[in-house]
């Protein structure tokens, strides 16, 4: 189930390390690198940022629902309404728990967690990354691996579905209008800095705000570690996402280390979440996201809550 790079797994389906890695491909992959690059962008590289064109936008969206995944009618539309309910009232009533066995299994899906799609010839799964959303004063925004909208270019070609599974987007389908990652992402890919922010829309709903359709978990800069946690998200080969739960601990001063197995691709850009609600990590960083038993991010320290003011301030 995994893309091993030097023994180690790549939790998302991309063509790592840019367009340029491979001098002698085949016709047929030549093809493939083609379909990669019309979805990909500059963007301003010295900022991090790349603003969204609203109507190549809105053809994802509809490529999305165009056999991909199907909405459900009179979705819930209020966010509020899962106040009190879900994994965080479980982890208050029933107590935190780690997984037995220590390894990754199918959960009910989450209003607040999603699966980011990329339709097209871009060599990706249907769904190929995971993201979550952040508590933020637009109620926009959603984190995810900056791996999964930026290689070898910003993707353009992105959507989110909250709460996907068996096919079905019960909170609508959201598309990008601004994509944050840090600059020095865009540089050289450190994986101490694979963590992006991303605002959306939903098209045809002007006006409508995510988080009030789905909730929001809040941001958790600089956690004390080690700290009870949970990882969720989706596999791209599975309709429904999977979680489990240990003991966050540091990896070094810049990276945050979860021992789960079976965590497979496509889970990259899922959060990690303690007390239930506080996001302190996403699935990437070290080793594109971890190997066979454990699953890393990068420490979300002074540099993220920087990369999420300036997502959340921007026009």
């Amino acid at each position: 189930m995994f893309n091993k790079v030097h023994g180690r797994a790549v939790r998302a389906s991309v063509l790592v390390g840019g367009l340029g890695a491979l001098a002698v491909v085949g016709a047929g992959y030549l093809w493939e690198l083609r379909g990669v690059a019309a979805h990909r962008a500059d963007g301003d590289v010295t900022q991090g940022v790349y603003q969204q064109d609203p109507e190549r936008a809105d053809r994802t969206a509809a490529a999305v629902l165009d056999g991909m995944v199907r909405e459900v009618p009179d979705p819930p539309t209020d966010g509020k309404a899962f106040a009190g309910s879900g994994p965080a009232a479980h982890w208050r009533s029933a107590g935190w728990k780690p997984s037995t066995p220590l390894e990754a299994r199918p959960a009910p899906a989450e209003p607040a967690v999603g699966a980011l799609f990329s339709p097209g010839d871009d060599g990706d799964p249907d769904h190929h990354c995971s993201a979550v959303v952040v508590h933020s004063p637009g109620g926009d925004l959603i984190a995810t691996a900056a791996h999964c909208v930026y290689t070898g270019g910003f993707r353009t070609n992105l959507a989110f579905a909250p709460g996907y599974s068996d096919g079905a987007a019960p909170y609508g389908i959201w598309v990008p209008t601004r994509i944050d990652v840090d600059p020095r992402w865009t540089e050289d890919q450190d994986p101490d800095l694979d963590v992006a922010f991303v605002r959306l829309r939903r098209p045809g709903y002007p006006g409508q705000r995510l988080e009030d359709v789905t909730g929001a978990e809040e941001l958790g800069v600089r956690p004390e570690l080690p700290a009870p946690a949970r990882l969720v998200g989706y596999p791209n080969t599975s309709e429904q996402p999977v979680d489990c739960r240990n003991t966050a601990r540091a990896a070094g001063p810049t990276q945050l280390r979860l021992d789960c197995a079976d965590v497979p691709n496509g889970t990259s850009g899922g959060p990690v979440l303690t007390d239930g609600h506080t996001l302190i990590g996403v699935i990437g960083g070290l080793d594109g996201g971890g190997d066979d038993e454990t699953s890393y991010s990068s420490y979300f320290g002074d540099g993220v809550r920087a990369l999420y003011e300036r997502a959340t301030k921007s026009s």
